[in-house]
């Protein structure tokens, strides 16, 4: 059950914010900026008011998890740090006495209360009408792309994961103490995933028997990961297998496995929309998505800025429909054509026919449309096979037997001549220079918030994990403008 009232805090300590706590300190003027009684106003259904009893406001859940995200901690080390670090306890609405939560109630809170809530949206949409409201947004450009996140699990057999994250607590004690060494059990040697599990159980107890260990950072750290992932693989042995994660890839010889996020963001590095899907999504099939909910948002377009993944034709069709300047370039298979063995085949533009390396002339040539398959046009020239049987230079260019020697063409459509004259523009230039913001705003997510790895399994939690984040890369863009227009 939770108030549907305002309580009033009137502890005799409360004065020691003001003494302690500057007036530049960070969570106060995320305080002072944002109203969150919009996130009351998002939950209040997900809790019963007039029986039970009383909840923690989720106002201040919420706001735990804020905390996760700006300084990137557990959700054990948040809440010890809540109970002495009096900048926290003032942004939670606590008065210094206060007790904290436990930290196994922000676990229910993500997945009974955020359920359907759609936060990834309602978040974005806050700041972006902050950032509106204080005249922060004035352009009317969004640079988009799309970020990579690690699945926790990183396709790891659940042996090997535990194995992982118990070796790194060993380590850890060990540069405090080696003679700790002949106080933990043997390793398993058995490959059932249960035994793992009671090895790790007593490596948590042995070290939390020695609290002088225990306590310090760097041990209590890797500590409170193994507790997290035994309590994970606990409540579902298949957990680690993370049933949402899939492989995607960077470029073309590298891959990850997770998520990925597609981001589009103001000219003013705000984050005006994202979309947060599995890995092994096509980057430019989300553009069109991204810019309705930056105009949801608030935001006017008449931009749009992102890399070559983004130029498909689709996209310059829409652009072009709604009277948007789409500023991606074309793929240079599309540029300079996919023609295979280019530089045996030249084109003679007098007879209009392709002539292969032998001096051997194309015999008739074959328009092809390719209707209902997202392609281009091509022209088919085709050549005398008898000609092609007995050419020195058949090895690797005609095969055998074949009844047919052909060689193709693409044609690039109007949409693209268009496109491509356009790249050519110093506007295009210029504009294409301030996409590298983008990327400066994947790097301060994934190395100031830790959206390099997810915190949870699924894509529901990533969801959660996305929408912290940017709402805290968010409010701290707002604040710095802000304060350089002071």
């Amino acid at each position: 059950m939770i108030s549907n009232q305002d309580s009033l805090n009137l502890s005799p300590y409360i004065a020691i914010y003001d003494l302690v706590i500057p007036k530049d300190n960070m969570l106060r003027q995320i305080n002072e900026l944002v109203d969150f009684a919009f996130i009351y106003e998002e939950l209040k259904t997900k809790y019963c008011l007039d029986n039970g009893r009383n909840a923690v406001s989720p106002i201040r859940m919420f706001k735990y998890l804020l905390l996760k995200s700006i300084f990137d901690l557990s959700d054990v080390d948040v809440v010890e740090r809540s109970k002495y670090d009096m900048s926290f306890k003032f942004f939670l609405d606590m008065a210094p006495e206060d007790a904290v939560i436990d930290p196994s109630s922000l676990t229910k809170f993500r997945k009974l209360r955020l359920q359907d809530v759609g936060l990834l949206d309602m978040l974005i949409g806050k700041t972006v009408e902050i950032a509106l409201e204080k005249e922060i947004i004035k352009s009317k450009t969004i640079i988009i792309d799309a970020t990579h996140t690690k699945a926790r699990y990183n396709q790891k057999a659940p042996k090997e994961f535990l194995q992982e994250k118990s070796k790194n607590v060993r380590k850890a004690v060990y540069q405090v103490g080696e003679s700790m060494k002949e106080k933990f059990p043997p390793k398993t040697t058995s490959n059932e995933v249960k035994d793992e599990l009671n090895y790790c159980r007593e490596v948590i107890t042995i070290v939390e028997s020695q609290p002088q260990i225990a306590s310090i950072p760097a041990v209590k750290e890797k500590l409170n990961v193994l507790k997290e992932v035994v309590e994970d693989y606990t409540e579902d042995l298949n957990f680690s297998a993370d049933p949402d994660a899939r492989v995607g890839h960077k470029t073309e010889d590298s891959s990850f496995f997770g998520y990925k996020t597609h981001i589009a963001m103001s000219d003013e590095r705000i984050i005006t929309a994202a979309v947060v899907s599995t890995g092994e999504k096509s980057d430019g099939k989300y553009m069109q998505g991204l810019i309705k909910k930056s105009q949801e948002a608030g935001m006017e377009i008449d931009t749009v800025i992102g890399d070559m993944a983004y130029s498909e034709k689709n996209n310059i069709l829409y652009t072009k429909e709604h009277q948007l300047t789409l500023v991606s370039k074309l793929h240079p298979h599309i540029t300079h054509g996919t023609r295979a063995k280019e530089d045996e085949f030249e084109f003679n533009k007098d007879a209009g026919m392709y002539v292969c390396k032998a001096g051997h002339m194309a015999i008739r040539k074959k328009f092809e449309e390719r209707k209902g398959q997202d392609k281009n046009p091509r022209i088919k020239y085709f050549f005398d096979i008898n000609k092609c049987q007995i050419c020195p230079f058949r090895e690797g260019c005609y095969k055998d037997g074949a009844k047919s020697k052909s060689y193709s063409v693409t044609i690039k459509s109007t949409e693209h001549r268009e496109q491509e004259e356009f790249q050519n523009t110093d506007t295009f230039k210029e504009l294409a220079k301030t996409r590298y913001k983008i990327e400066a705003k994947n790097s301060e997510l994934k190395h100031r918030h830790g959206y390099d790895i997810a915190s949870s399994a699924g894509l529901f939690g990533m969801e959660i994990q996305g929408a912290t984040a940017i709402f805290a890369v968010n409010i701290k863009r707002i604040l710095k403008l802000l304060q350089e227009k002071e």
